[in-house]
């Protein structure tokens, strides 16, 4: 069992458990960044079974006890699966028609809670501090993460006047000439991690500027480039990630930014609403 990633092994066994073990494979597999580290009574607390149902399932699925799964979890946690691998994950865990809808959406309110228990406040302070005290702020994200990408962007350009958006490495290299350490990248990047965003990062890094990762745990390619990093929960056993967690860092960094920016930014706002009134940009 060396080389299999555990959640697919637990999607494959579900329909030969029981129903106290279907109900912790499920938790498993919605919330694989929480469940890796956590004791087998944490586990079953967290869950609603008991701390047996945790050791048999573990055995059910041919490991030799809750430390032998726990450890393979945290190998799995940073093998990625494809995508037709997640879309065998959701079929699994969104069976039931009827639950399914539901389960999705406790799942988006367990993925806000665990982001906002796991959220460094120390880091968070000190991205928004690099935010408005950088010459040239600098967001590379590729893929589903230019999604976010582009939201940031959007509102860092009203409070800043330097914010460059990277999606095209190749065709904006130019972009990054003169980097230093009075610039800040943000680098974006959840599971299945972009290569692309990870070798701009770490080209930032090695040229002095400061860098803020935002991604979904410390084993993410991005983390061993940053100077602050910003976790949020994105997983969710389907074909897509979920934003949610990560929109709502987001925001807070977009909350605070403005706050510390509210006197030129006043300003910018009040000239930007004679623009969209002159143009009617709003009905």
């Amino acid at each position: 069992m060396k080389d299999i990633n555990v959640y697919k092994l637990i999607a494959e066994k579900m329909s030969s458990m029981t129903k106290a073990q279907q109900k912790l494979g499920r938790y498993i597999l919605q919330h694989p960044n929480q469940v890796t580290f956590l004791k087998v009574g944490e586990l079953a607390e967290e869950v609603g079974v008991g701390d047996a149902t945790v050791v048999r399932f573990a055995v059910q699925l041919g490991f030799s006890g809750y430390p032998a799964l726990q450890e393979r979890m945290q190998v799995s946690l940073q093998q990625q699966l494809s995508t037709a691998e997640k879309m065998y994950l959701s079929e699994e865990v969104y069976k039931d028609e009827a639950q399914g809808i539901q389960q999705i959406f406790h799942g988006e309110q367990a993925n806000i809670q665990a982001t906002m228990k796991q959220l460094d406040m120390n880091a968070f302070h000190q991205v928004v501090q690099d935010i408005v005290g950088a010459g040239r702020v600098y967001i590379i994200a590729n893929r589903s993460a230019k999604a976010l990408g582009i939201f940031m962007h959007y509102y860092l350009a009203m409070m800043i006047d330097k914010v460059e958006m990277i999606e095209l490495i190749e065709e904006q290299a130019d972009t990054l000439y003169g980097l230093n350490e009075k610039d800040l990248v943000i680098g974006i990047s959840y599971a299945r991690y972009t290569k692309r965003t990870t070798e701009v990062f770490s080209y930032a890094k090695d040229k002095g500027a400061k860098t803020a990762a935002l991604t979904d745990n410390w084993a993410s390619p991005l983390v061993p480039h940053a100077d602050s990093v910003l976790t949020a929960e994105s997983q969710m056993p389907a074909l897509i990630n979920s934003f949610v967690g990560p929109l709502s860092v987001i925001n807070a960094l977009l909350i605070y930014t403005g706050r510390e920016k509210q006197s030129g930014f006043e300003k910018k706002l009040q000239d930007l609403e004679e623009v969209w009134d002159t143009f009617g940009v709003f009905e």
